[in-house]
């Protein structure tokens, strides 16, 4: 006898979760399964490093999600899937968490702190978010090896990275340059271009053109102002000269008193009052033209007119203010001049004594106004507002970065752009737009990578340079040892110690001592570098040399959308640069999570969701499977508390309830599902459902293989309906017929019944394990594990299943898809005539577009589904219902006029003839005192019509019409099934059993006991009553009330003991 644990059909998932979880961890099921497949072919998958700097959100979980469900998959398909964990431990977000506890603000706040004291937080703040990360890692079923990771903060891991630093260096790749770049003043620091593409957002900035006054220069010029545009007025301070474009048309406008020099196609910047004075000439003129500046700091030759290619009409005046110290162009034209550097900003981005007086000490975006305020007073604002544009913030703090010039160490990525673009065309991309849009047209505009930062806790920059400028790159603590002469391979390579190391100049008769330079580097380079980093790779040499080389590159990555400027492109930034390979073959790109209302989710609005609080509410597979069905997710996505329940009540608990009725009725009958008939042999609906079961098997499997877990996901939540609210639902009295319970039946249509639903149920748990590891876990030990101890502990120590062919019924499943058309159609029929579901009908009738025969073996299915005694087929669609034709006043008025109304009356007359016309395309001739007129299908609305006493619906291919008119047995038999309604409702409520006998009695009228007399069989096979009263209710019972068509009834039961 085949028993299976009893299933509580009120499931509560994140309890049940939190079992498989001891059982998981009991029985060592992620290690057995990764056991189980050493020496198969090996499928790679990269473990993207989080940054251990604070909680892990909802979109953490996404893309854990992301990560998890295709290694999953590949292993049940029989590969090979070693999961390393890794954790991004360095940077400015784990030193902002550890400045919020400790109360810095600047760098000069930390280095008084102290910066061996501050780092010790940083790596004490990573250990403890790690734990957090650890512990919901666990909790959403993620399988990682956790007891493996790689952190870069490990001495071995930062050895790996020296060692590639050292590689570039030596390769001409890695060089020192004074360059303008993005700077952070709230961090003090230099990013690079992609953490600034990471920063963009909408903001509010001056929007200043402002006068400068020509003093010497072409008689075009001569008493005019230049007029500049800027939306950094603070980089007015530092301006050294002006730009024009040599080969744009130029035009002196007058504005009141004042002559104005602007590009004619940005002259409609001055505004409908300014009017052109003399000829227009070409920008070269004005080159050489000396202006009085906006600020006199700077002595020299300076302050002066240049032409100058970059100079754009798309936007300001088409002239160009310029500033060395704070743009890469201008910079670029001020060495070129021989200009003096002239920066008055320090490195907190505040004015310093270089600058007038009424702005020193204030943060350069502070001071924008008060130097409006100053030119304005001084008569050189033209117009002054606000504008709304896209400006870069830090990525870290949200503070507004400043192009700034300091000196900096750089990656020559530009050296292998074009391989870039070729390795790119080898990946996969998911969605495929990616490859050639936002990352494509990123790795098309490739700037050499900004790699140094002017920090504290991350990986140093290992080079050396003496006072003579000659450069030593160290590629691990062992080459350090040999250079010091001592032994440091036990240092810890972070500052403040590393800084501390000296050595003697190598170079050949120089002597000098060379020391550190003051940099780390992007931690965006530590996560490019795990590839080998993990393994602690220096070198094809090195003893990690076979493993990095047997894992690179990756089969599989998934980060969010964000990081095509960020992972993906260090990744394989890094790969080609040291390997001249792609890092990853195949790459998930994952959209944003939004609010319900589309907001993007921050503390500050309130509307962030904790992930835990959704685990705890609703279970970690309803996470999970939202994330992965909810919608394309590479696509923003809004999500609410509601989303996840919603799933949990659609598909997981829908799911969850075929499983328990399963399991409840096999335990009462203990069928032999190997004594069911071959599947061949099996009715139409069981036959039916194995096709679209391995239908749904191939699809999924398909769309898996392609990176489609949400083509997957939507798949198996089809089948899920399919199986639930038509299989089971025409299937449940093959499961259980009360009027034959407690009798041995041995009918072979029982046991293929069970024999087909154990076969779906268990298919499905190892369908959907990868996505809802937890359910299927319960479901497959529950039916298979459990009662069989010979098969695998573990639904994941299973193989993905693998699609019958020969069970996939094209025509069968046509034919019952025309069935529940025709049974939805004759539902919206009874729902429209209010009429219940219950109350059974006489007859239906059926018109089925084509060949109706398809449907004839399915009738019986039609028929119990529409509560009706009879089901026949009609010759065509107009036997059972009709057309009206209605005037479209819309189309008629504006032809017809008045004579519309005509049209109207002969249409309101028709006995059909005209409707049926109509409805078939054909146009119709009216006679009308008028005269005649033709009307066409585009000039009616068409209503449908049924016949009197019945009711008809159609859907254009199938039509269904239903007798609506019961006599007075079947309004008596439809009493008795609202009355069992009623008793199995309250049978429940009392928390009887299923198989539990009771006493019945019945208090209502006589039309009521009449109906519960004339089908007192069937009322008792029904509700397993064994003695049914009619009168006083019973002592010590369960009562219940109820009124049934008008009819008071009051119920009352108690269990029959013995039974």
């Amino acid at each position: 006898m085949t028993r299976f644990r009893p299933v509580d059909p009120k499931a509560d998932l994140p309890s049940l979760e939190r079992e498989v979880l001891s059982f998981w961890r009991d029985e060592r099921i992620f290690e057995r399964s990764v056991e189980q497949r050493k020496g198969s072919p090996e499928w790679v998958f990269y473990e993207g490093p989080p940054t251990a700097n604070g909680r892990p959100g909802i979109h953490h979980v996404e893309a854990r999600t992301f990560k998890d469900l295709f290694p999953r998959y590949k292993t049940m398909r029989g590969y090979a899937v070693p999961r390393k964990a890794g954790w991004d431990c360095h940077g400015i977000p784990v030193e902002l968490e550890v400045e919020k506890q400790i109360g810095t603000k600047t760098k000069r706040d930390i280095e008084a702190f102290g910066i061996a004291r501050f780092n010790d937080l940083c790596r004490q703040s990573v250990k403890e978010y790690v734990e957090e990360w650890n512990r919901l890692t666990e909790r959403i079923g993620f399988w990682i090896d956790l007891e493996d990771a790689y952190w870069t903060m490990d001495t071995p891991y930062i050895e790996s990275v020296w060692w590639a630093l050292k590689t570039l260096h030596d390769g001409g790749r890695l060089y020192p340059e004074n360059k303008v770049t993005a700077y952070c003043p709230r961090c003090g620091t230099p990013l690079s271009d992609h953490e600034v593409a990471m920063g963009y957002q909408q903001v509010s900035d001056p929007s200043l053109f402002v006068r400068f006054p020509i003093v010497d220069g072409p008689s075009e010029a001569a008493g005019a102002s230049l007029v500049v545009w800027t939306t950094t007025p603070w980089t007015l301070i530092s301006n050294l000269g002006a730009a024009v474009a040599p080969d744009e048309t130029y035009v002196r406008m007058r504005t009141g008193e004042r002559d104005l020099l602007v590009a004619e196609a940005r002259a409609h910047e001055l505004g409908e009052g300014a009017v052109r004075i003399g000829p227009s000439f070409p920008g070269r003129t004005l080159a050489g033209a000396a202006y009085a500046p906006p600020f006199e700091n700077v002595n020299g030759d300076t302050h002066r007119v240049l032409a100058a290619p970059f100079v754009s009409m798309n936007e300001g005046t088409g002239i160009v203010h310029m500033a060395p110290a704070f743009g890469a162009e201008d910079l670029e034209v001020g060495r070129r001049e021989g200009w003096p550097m002239f920066n008055p900003v320090d490195g907190e981005g505040r004015f310093t004594e270089l600058a007038p007086a009424f702005v020193r000490g204030r943060f350069v975006k502070d001071a924008d106004e008060v130097i409006i305020e100053d030119l304005r007073n001084r008569g050189l604002v033209v117009r002054a507002e606000r504008v709304e544009h896209t400006y870069p913030l830090c990525w870290r703090c949200d503070t507004p970065l400043i192009y700034y010039a300091r000196p900096a160490w750089y990656i020559r990525t530009t050296a292998v752009k074009e391989r870039l673009l070729a390795v790119n065309e080898s990946v996969n991309w998911y969605p495929d737009h990616i490859k050639h849009g936002r990352y494509g047209d990123w790795l098309a505009n490739n700037v050499d990578w900004a790699l140094s930062r002017e920090r504290y806790w991350g990986t140093p920059l290992p080079i050396w340079i003496c006072p003579s400028d000659h450069r030593t790159a160290v590629g691990s603590l062992a080459e350090l040892s040999t250079l010091v002469g001592l032994d440091v391979t036990g240092i810890d390579p972070h500052r403040p110690a590393i800084d501390e190391v000296t050595f003697t100049c190598p170079t050949s008769g120089c002597g000098e001592t060379a020391v550190r330079v003051p940099y780390l580097i992007d931690v965006w380079f530590d996560a490019g570098a795990m590839p080998f980093a993990q393994w602690s790779y220096q070198g094809p040499d090195s003893e990690a040399a076979p493993l990095f080389r047997s894992r690179f590159p990756a089969d599989y990555i998934a980060e969010g959308l964000d990081q095509t400027r960020g992972w993906f492109y260090t990744l394989m930034a890094e790969a080609v640069l040291l390997f001249d390979d792609t890092a990853y073959r195949n790459v998930v790109c994952l959209g944003l999570l939004v609010d319900r209302d589309g907001r993007k989710m921050s503390k500050r609005l309130g509307n962030v969701i904790d992930p835990w609080e959704v685990i705890d509410l609703f279970g970690a597979d309803a996470l999970r499977w939202f994330l992965v069905a909810g919608g394309s997710p590479w696509s923003p996505r809004r999500v609410s508390l509601e989303s996840f329940e919603e799933v949990l009540r659609r598909v997981l608990l829908t799911l969850w309830n075929v499983h328990a009725f399963f399991v409840t009725y096999a335990n009462l009958d203990d069928p032999t599902l190997d004594a069911a008939p071959a599947p061949a042999e099996r009715p139409a609906l069981d036959r039916w459902v194995r096709s679209r079961l391995h239908a749904t098997v191939a699809a999924a499997g398909e769309a898996l293989e392609g990176y489609d877990a949400t083509g997957a996901a939507k798949r198996i939540e089809e089948f899920v309906e399919d199986l639930s609210n038509w299989y089971v639902r025409r299937s449940r009295r093959r499961f259980w017929d009360p009027e034959r319970a407690g009798r041995q039946t041995g009918s072979g249509d029982k046991a293929a019944a069970y024999a087909t639903l154990h076969e779906a149920l268990v298919t499905i748990a190892r369908l959907m394990a990868p996505i809802a590891p937890f359910l299927s876990e319960t479901i497959y030990r529950t039916l298979i594990a459990e009662v069989d101890r010979a098969a695998p502990a573990s639904v994941h120590l299973t193989a993905y299943p693998e699609a019958d062919r020969d069970a996939m019924d094209a025509a069968l499943d046509e034919a019952m898809a025309t069935a529940r058309a025709a049974a939805k159609l004759g539902r919206q029929v009874r729902t429209d005539a209010k009429v219940r579901v219950r109350q059974p009908l006489a007859r239906a009738a059926l018109h089925i577009a084509g060949d109706p025969e398809r449907l004839r073996p399915l009738l019986g299915l039609v028929a119990e589904e529409l509560n009706v005694k009879e089901v026949a087929f009609a010759e065509s669609a107009e036997e059972l219902s009709g057309w009206r034709a209605k005037p479209n006043f819309r189309t008629l008025g504006p032809t017809l006029g008045p004579a519309v109304q005509e049209v109207a009356a002969a249409l309101a007359a028709d006995d059909g003839d005209l409707g049926a016309s109509l409805a078939a395309g054909a146009s119709v001739e009216l006679s009308l005192p008028s005269g005649l007129r033709i009307i066409g299908p585009e000039d009616v609305e068409l209503v449908q019509v049924s016949r009197a006493g019945w009711g008809s619906a159609s859907d254009g291919s199938v039509t269904v019409a239903l007798d609506l008119e019961p006599n007075e047995e079947l309004r008596r038999e439809g009493l008795v099934r609202e009355l069992i309604r009623h008793v199995q409702d309250l049978r429940k409520s009392s928390g009887l059993a299923v198989a539990d006998r009771i006493v019945l009695s019945v208090d209502a009228d006589a039309e009521v006991r009449r109906a519960g007399l004339e089908h007192l069989a069937h009322l008792s096979a029904e509700v397993l009553a064994v003695d049914v009263g009619w009168g006083e209710a019973l002592p010590d019972a369960t009562s219940g009330s109820a009124t049934i068509d008008g009819h008071a009834i009051t119920i009352s039961l108690t269990k029959k003991e013995g039974t």
